[in-house]
């Protein structure tokens, strides 16, 4: 039986694009020598994309479509399509193409020399700005240095996982998912594939500097406690600023030091001090215990809206089920 591979493919709002999309993963993944489906994700779309997805899967069985009841984010978009994937290995591939579809047989061949992930390195990055470029290799950078796992550099969520690694990334059950930093903590044999990054082929960034922001928080809390040990090193340096100012009074009252007086101003500069550093390490310790409240709450990670495409893949399994067992009954 021939092995199958699935695209998961996260969208929002993604109309301008999404019928290119589609267009150039059937070019490729009917070249490979495998079957094939497509999972596509629709992360709370505002626009005609849900109608789109529903015009897709009706005229291609292979396609599948899950839709959120409202958008629950980029990396649960990717988490739920790999929960509704079914191939022997997963591929992430977002929907406004700046990903080349093409670079996916690379991937399969990768995969098919026996390497569980194959990552997708970018050499090149178009129709970026360079305050984006600027800010993606420093945050790389400081993830290298912060975190305990090793993260490769210039990389996305832009790549092909082993069905052993998908069932066991979908087996870490945290809410503030990094699935990048996640699928490197996993281990497995990975290999890189370098390729040149697009820029968009229509529509806009669904990322704005905020949730940029968002997500970069999300990589350093999650695969780092070095914040942590940070606050409290702030905390000793602080301290130790507030002693030398003691001795220091000290010393010149027992000299009997005159006409060194220290004004409000020189108050007001330590109170805002040791109060700016006390809210800092407060902040950090409030992003810790945040995510452990969320994580308490044991809520489920997104809901989903409407599922289509599936019945059809649960018959052909059912049909697959019952001619394994006849064969069976008459061995």
């Amino acid at each position: 039986m021939a092995e199958m591979i699935s695209i998961v493919v996260p969208c929002l709002n993604e109309q301008e694009v999404l019928r290119e999309t589609n267009r150039r993963l059937l070019a490729v993944l009917e070249q490979l020598p495998l079957k094939f489906e497509i999972v596509y994700v629709d992360d709370g779309s505002s626009d005609a994309t849900p109608d789109i997805l529903r015009e897709f899967q009706a005229l291609d069985e292979r396609i599948r479509v899950v839709r959120f009841s409202r958008n629950f984010g980029h990396q649960l978009a990717i988490t739920a399509g790999l929960e509704h994937a079914s191939g022997d290995a997963v591929a992430i591939l977002d929907a406004d193409l700046q990903d080349p579809p093409e670079v996916l047989a690379d991937f399969v061949a990768k995969w098919m020399d026996g390497f569980d992930v194959v990552y997708g390195v970018r050499a090149e990055r178009e129709g970026e700005t360079a305050f984006k470029r600027g800010t993606a290799k420093l945050f790389y950078r400081l993830m290298g240095k912060l975190s305990d796992t090793e993260i490769p550099v210039d990389t996305g969520d832009f790549r092909l996982m082993s069905r052993q690694v998908v069932d066991a990334l979908l087996a870490m059950p945290e809410r503030d998912r990094f699935v990048r930093g996640m699928v490197s903590w996993l281990g497995f044999s990975q290999a890189a594939i370098p390729y040149r990054r697009e820029a968009r082929a229509a529509g806009v960034t669904k990322f704005s500097l905020f949730k940029m922001m968002r997500f970069a928080t999300d990589g350093v809390v999650s695969f780092s406690t070095l914040p942590l040990r940070l606050a409290t090193w702030v905390g000793f340096a602080a301290s130790g600023i507030a002693i030398l100012g003691i001795l220091i009074t000290v010393i010149e009252r027992l000299l009997g030091v005159e006409g060194l007086v220290k004004g409000w101003a020189s108050l007001l500069v330590a109170i805002l001090f040791l109060g700016g550093v006390q809210l800092i390490c407060m902040g950090i310790i409030g992003e810790y215990v945040g995510r452990i409240y969320g994580e308490s709450k044991r809520r489920p990670l997104y809901v989903v809206r409407e599922r289509m495409g599936f019945q059809a893949r649960c018959a052909a399994t059912e049909m697959t089920g019952r001619a394994r067992a006849t064969a069976a009954g008459k061995r």
